[in-house]
């Protein structure tokens, strides 16, 4: 087992891997940009070195600091999170050169699936199901108004080495194709380096259901469950669950199946993400595979009682699986909502800046995997993820119950956030239903919202509201040290307030 691992990242993902690695005895690095020096991470880590600027490019993207960092500390592995490098296949390589352990697949399995038209291909032989389109670049705008007159429109054009949205096209007709496609390959090339550009079948109201798998180094690989994703906003995940409202026993074992058959093909190793597209008649579609931790993962763990962390650093460190398939149970439900800074009142614009004051929920069935607290500025130059929120319960009801409950005790000032948009779709009537597909948030947003018109004010809420209200208040008129008025055994305005509140 390894004795120091660097994280290569920041916030919440930095924060939870740091706890995985003091329940395991092992020793944390911490990286830091100059706008990071006071972030909570920095804080938790036994180590913390500088690696430059503000800018991602500068810092967290670079290879050579956060080797540098790993050598001079003496770190044996190098856990990569999510986002940043954690995909990048050659960074894996260059940590295998200097002779450090990549916590993740191999760079040559990274490179298989990362690109989306490589995967496609090899899945294609390893006969896979997928949506139909292209499992290459398209090389004209004459392939493509061929192939999308051949599959049927809408189609949907998509970036090679995308992700988030990124080069992405939804297309409806035949004028619009041209246009569409300089469009995605321009935005490919600013976004990843790459224009390369595939098309395929759109599915219209699908269901974003994906399969989280582990494969140790040893040959064995099973899969743990599905969750749903489909609560999108700009191709980006606002809300996720698990399991999938949908998925019964049978399709669960189905779509595991073929997720399996999906990480052997790649000969992939760690933890992985197989994603599918699924239509209104339940049959679904290999999309794509993230071939890192996912950052929805929480919900799998509870459900399924395991720590993906704790195994991923397991399985680097060369020990096999401690379980098969037949041991994997799922039980209960858990929804995590994803905290952003971000303005839902100007078109969830982010939100930067200093956290005045932080209130966080706790109770029954909630987890908080969180990179922030109070008095902490918020920098601008990354990903506004602050925190994520989990409800877990018996089942799906008693997790939106409780996840509902602990949004009303989530306070941030200072600073904007997304809470209000997550007690939005709570409220949702088709949410609480299951009818869900990735054109859902739209669909809610662009209904008037109704409010918490089922929602009394509670009376305590009121009580103390009323209490803080005559603790400020000025004292009246004589009230004063050394007045025998001001010493009569009266209850207090805090009391008499508080009462008269509770009673109306």
């Amino acid at each position: 087992m390894f004795k120091k691992i660097l994280i290569a990242n920041r916030g919440e993902i930095a924060v939870r891997v740091m706890r995985a690695c003091r329940e395991m005895g092992i020793s944390t690095v911490a990286v830091y940009s100059d706008v990071d020096r006071a972030a909570l991470h920095v804080r938790k880590a036994d180590e913390a070195y500088p690696i430059g600027p503000a800018q991602a490019s500068e810092s967290y993207l670079r290879v050579d600091k956060i080797l540098d960092v790993a050598k001079r500390s003496g770190a044996e592995a190098i856990h990569p999170g999510y986002g940043f490098l954690s995909e990048n296949a050659r960074f894996a390589q260059a940590c295998a050169d200097a002779g450090i352990k990549f916590i993740g697949p191999t760079p040559q399995s990274m490179e298989m699936m990362g690109s989306k038209t490589r995967a496609r291909q090899h899945m294609e032989k390893a006969g896979i199901p997928f949506v139909p389109g292209t499992a290459r670049g398209l090389a004209s705008p004459e392939e493509a108004e061929q192939v999308a007159e051949r599959v049927g429109y809408p189609v949907m054009l998509k970036a090679a080495a995308g992700g988030g949205g990124k080069g992405m096209r939804l297309v409806h007709s035949r004028p619009e194709l041209r246009q569409a496609l300089e469009s995605a390959q321009s935005e490919a090339q600013r976004s990843f380096g790459d224009s390369e550009v595939y098309i395929e079948k759109a599915i219209v109201n699908p269901r974003h259901i994906e399969m989280q798998i582990l494969a140790d180094e040893h040959g064995n690989t099973v899969w743990l469950g599905e969750r749903e994703c489909s609560i999108q906003r700009r191709h980006q995940k606002v809300l996720e669950e698990a399991p999938s409202p949908i998925v019964d026993a049978d399709m669960r074992r189905r779509m595991g199946e073929v997720a399996v058959r999906v990480a052997q093909a790649a000969n992939y190793t760690n933890a992985g993400t197989i994603e599918f597209l699924v239509d209104q008649q339940k049959n679904f579609y290999f999309l794509e595979m993230n071939t890192r931790l996912q950052v929805e993962h929480p919900v799998t763990e509870l459900t399924t009682g395991l720590d993906l962390v704790h195994l991923q650093i397991k399985i680097a460190s060369g020990e096999k699986l401690p379980f098969t398939q037949a041991d994997v149970g799922i039980r209960g439900h858990a929804i995590e909502c994803r905290i952003y800074a971000e303005d839902p009142d100007n078109n969830y614009f982010p939100s930067p800046g200093k956290i005045d004051v932080l209130l966080q929920p706790s109770g029954p069935g909630i987890r908080r995997d969180s990179g922030m607290y109070e008095g902490w500025t918020v920098p601008m130059d990354y990903d506004p993820l602050l925190a994520k929120l989990i409800g877990f319960g018996t089942d799906r009801e008693q997790a939106i119950m409780r996840l509902e409950r602990a949004l009303y005790e989530y306070f941030v000032a200072g600073i904007k956030t997304n809470i209000s948009l997550f007690r939005r779709i709570l409220r949702d009537h088709d949410f609480r239903a299951g009818k869900l597909d990735t054109g859902f948030l739209d669909r809610m947003l662009a209904k008037a919202d109704p409010g918490p018109t089922a929602r009394a004010p509670e009376p305590r809420i009121a009580a103390i509201a009323a209490g803080m209200f005559a603790v400020l208040e000025p004292p009246a008129a004589g009230a004063k040290d050394g007045n025998a008025a001001a010493t009569q055994p009266t209850a207090s305005n805090w009391k008499e307030r508080g009462r008269a509140e509770a009673l109306r």
